[in-house]
């Protein structure tokens, strides 16, 4: 009935996963993807070393370990967008239903490091934080369900992603993780907007959290601390913001040279966090300004892909994961610059970590699967079909 109504396009019959992988793809997005990788590599040379050296370790230690990281979220991410929308979904769902139990025992069987907040696991040779794998399948539960809420007679969907969003949000904000929490509430809120949720409840939802907000800085030191030096005028130079503040302005726009940085040796996270802190002051404001190119590039050329996608769940789904991917490098950034409160959030692929660099690499794999040529009439053509 759906080719009756709105027509197809001819398919080229029994033609090999990887040349329709490679003909269907967004090339754009993939190659800023891994410009972004090998920049994050390049950045490891630098921001890594003196922290193996105070641990210890091999000098380039952190750096071969993000180059296996960063590998595996590659081959990830290649493998996922070449799944189907329909595969991806029922992996998400399953991934989702996995990683929110993980979420929820954390208290129970997970380790804080000593930085005073429970969100990893250890597993020996490494740590997994369940946070990095939870969000991009929970924007594809939630997508699932809106859209199926959307259909004549199907269940209130909306309704049940906005009581997992709050359960996930209220867990992390017990971790605490007020970044990821956000970044959570965030892209469940773009969902609910493009899903068509009236404004004025979309503006009782502002309400509540900035009310939440409120609650949490009244409540909770580690909240109030972090807001307090945000609002403060004046920077403790002995401070990570302090750190990066003076080395994003000892950068200026050429940098200080290859190797000739010196905040790598004051900030304990200039490989993790702060890595745009490295970047600035050695590099300076050019390759700052190629890497917000690079994520400005991903989210745009994914939302137009998206806007001549028919199916309401991969609407839904592609606009939550682009959305989520920009605003976190946005945050991670707007930290470094005092844009915004400080919060321990990665730069994605940039970063080093391997539970963020995997999970972006399953996120941005969904990603690409969702922007995929697909044999479909565009939403133009239909309108001037229904014209005519």
């Amino acid at each position: 009935m759906t080719e009756m109504v709105y027509g197809t396009v001819p398919v080229k019959g029994g033609e090999p996963i990887l040349p329709k992988w490679w003909r269907t793809v967004d090339k754009w997005s993939l190659s800023c993807i891994l410009m972004l990788f090998g920049t994050g590599i390049l950045l490891g040379f630098a921001a890594s070393v003196p922290l193996a050296e105070r641990n210890g370790l091999a000098t380039f230690h952190y750096v071969q370990r993000q180059v296996v990281f960063g590998g595996a979220a590659l081959v990830a991410m290649a493998l996922v967008s070449m799944l189907s929308p329909i595969v991806v979904r029922r992996l998400a769902v399953l991934g989702f239903l996995v990683s929110f139990v993980a979420l929820a025992l954390l208290p129970f069987f997970g380790t804080d490091f000593g930085k005073g907040a429970v969100r990893w696991y250890s597993l020996g040779f490494a740590s997994l934080q369940p946070s990095e794998f939870l969000k991009p399948m929970f924007v594809i539960a939630s997508a699932w369900l809106m859209a199926a809420g959307q259909q004549l007679g199907g269940p209130p969907g909306r309704l049940y992603s906005f009581f997992l969003m709050v359960a996930i949000v209220l867990m992390l904000a017990m971790q605490p993780d007020f970044g990821q929490a956000s970044l959570v509430l965030f892209g469940w809120g773009v969902m609910w907007f493009v899903g068509g949720a009236p404004m004025l409840l979309l503006l009782g939802l502002a309400g509540l959290v900035v009310l939440a907000g409120m609650v949490a800085y009244n409540n909770s030191q580690h909240f109030a601390r972090r807001i307090d030096g945000f609002l403060n005028p004046e920077v403790d130079p002995t401070t990570q913001l302090g750190y990066a503040t003076n080395a994003i302005q000892e950068g200026g726009f050429f940098g200080v040279g290859v190797g000739e940085g010196q905040v790598k040796w004051s900030l304990p996270d200039a490989h993790t966090d702060f890595i745009i802190a490295v970047a600035a002051e050695e590099y300076g404001l050019i390759l700052v300004l190629a890497i917000i190119a690079l994520y400005t590039t991903i989210v745009v050329r994914s939302f137009f892909r998206l806007m001549r996608e028919r199916d309401p769940f991969i609407r839904l789904a592609g606009t939550g994961l682009a959305a989520t991917f920009g605003v976190q490098a946005m945050i991670n950034m707007g930290v470094a610059v005092r844009l915004l409160p400080a919060k321990g959030m990665t730069l994605p692929f940039v970063s080093y970590g391997g539970s963020s660099l995997i999970a972006g690499g399953l996120a941005v794999g969904m990603l690409l699967a969702f922007t995929r040529v697909r044999p479909q009439g565009e939403i133009g053509d239909i309108l001037r079909g229904r014209l005519r």
